[in-house]
């Protein structure tokens, strides 16, 4: 339930509780006595999806926009006739002014936010390079994410330009603000005693899972949207969806910083687009949940200009989730052409070491490595497969045994392979 409660300007009384007596809900009146600016303070106490209506009936009215209306959350009403109103409104949405004014409160003043999200890239930083998913998602906690992303969204909604443009800047400056932590947390610990020698970044499984993102990550991206609108709307679990949001935020953001650390631009290319996709996709879904739960502007006349508004981010963030996604198909389709060589290589081999020679003696076939990244699919490069051929002592091999290797590989994979062999002489016990 909610206590709307409305400071009267002097004349104005009746057609307020006119206003309340057509709505049909119960109200009182405190009359004020020291001849100010308000004459009464009327309190009425009804359901959250009544409340925008209700407010609509008072403008219409003629209501004062000087005047004060505060709505707050009763905790707990014991009242039979206030169960008889919450069955005679349905639903569950908030009221617009209610909206807007979580989503300003999302979005904390630029210092806290700039401070609560260097210290949450630092985290995610340090969880990416000690490869630790704990850490990882202990520093989503902290990322204060969220509030722009509805912010801007709900800015757009309720043709609030200020507050749309606040939550699109404060993501943007957000990122890069994040990206640039990261890479100067890499470039400082780099070549330090707490990173081995040789170090290389794309080993590591965790920042190796966001510079290999493929479709699913857009599941991730929209579902947050999603949720985050569902968590405001109906304020619930809105930590866990900041969480959620921070998730597909940070962590590639934090990795486009190591990757420029590093100088690997490859890396700063694909954990950059994953970071653009999923913001992109975050502000996609809430901006149309938003508007397809019905929140308009409150003057009629504005609601055109919204939707005019509405209408070209979505076309804009359309296109721009269109043509990463693009990326994302390449980045899934080249991780796929490694894995499955890789793996048909492998395969292949196993079925070689269970065949025999003509002599009856028996060769085990070992795959040391395959090098063939995700670049190679589009350079159009060889695969290099190094195998380790283990042989009886003194068994002679025919000269163009790699080259029957190659063959036997290269029609098990379907490409082209560059293969070498490296001979070792084994006797086993027994």
């Amino acid at each position: 339930m909610r206590l709307v409660q409305v400071f009267v300007p002097r004349g104005e009384l009746d057609l307020v509780l006119e206003a309340a007596e057509e709505a049909g809900v119960d109200y009182t009146v405190s009359r004020d006595t020291d001849r100010g600016e308000f004459e009464a303070l009327v309190s009425i106490p009804v359901p959250p999806p009544a409340v925008e209506g209700l407010l609509a009936d008072f403008r219409a009215a003629g209501l004062d926009e000087r005047s004060y209306t505060v709505v707050t959350a009763a905790e707990t009403i014991v009242s039979e006739r206030a169960d008889a109103l919450s069955t005679r409104v349905s639903g569950t949405r908030i009221s617009r002014e209610e909206l807007r004014s979580r989503a300003v409160d999302l979005a904390p003043a630029v210092s806290t936010y700039f401070s609560l999200l260097v210290v949450s890239t630092a985290i995610a930083t340090a969880g990416l390079l000690l490869d630790s998913a704990a850490t990882i998602i202990g520093a989503m906690v902290v990322a204060p994410l969220m509030g722009p992303a509805l912010s801007a969204s709900v800015g757009v909604v309720v043709d609030d330009e200020q507050l749309a443009t606040r939550g699109v800047v404060l993501q943007g400056v957000g990122l890069v603000v994040s990206i640039a932590t990261a890479a100067v947390i890499g470039w400082a610990l780099r070549g330090t005693i707490l990173l081995p020698p040789g170090f290389d970044i794309t080993t590591v499984p965790q920042i190796h899972e966001r510079i290999t993102p493929n479709l699913l990550a857009l599941f991730l991206a929209l579902g947050s949207g999603v949720a985050a609108v569902v968590s405001l709307t109906r304020n619930v679990g809105s930590v866990l969806v900041g969480v959620a949001i921070a998730v597909a935020l940070v962590p590639p953001a934090a990795t486009a910083g190591l990757g420029i650390a590093w100088g690997r631009p490859e890396v700063v290319l694909t954990a950059g687009t994953l970071v653009l996709v999923n913001m992109l996709s975050i502000n996609f879904a809430a901006l149309l949940l938003l508007w397809l739960s019905g929140y308009r502007p409150h003057r009629t006349a504005d609601i055109e200009r919204a939707y005019g508004r509405l209408r070209s981010r979505i076309v804009v963030l359309f296109v721009a989730i269109a043509i990463l996604t693009a990326v994302l198909g390449g980045v899934t389709y080249g991780t796929y052409r490694t894995a499955a060589v890789e793996h048909d290589v492998r395969t292949e081999l196993e079925t070689m070491s269970e065949e025999r020679l003509a002599d009856g003696a028996a060769l085990q076939f070992r795959e040391l490595a395959v090098d063939y990244e995700l670049v190679d699919v589009y350079t159009g490069a060889e695969p290099m497969v190094t195998v380790l051929v283990e042989r009886p002592p003194g068994e002679q091999l025919p000269d163009d045994f790699a080259t029957d290797v190659r063959e036997r590989l290269e029609s098990a994979t379907g490409v082209d392979l560059e293969v070498v062999v490296e001979l070792v002489e084994t006797q086993r016990s027994g």
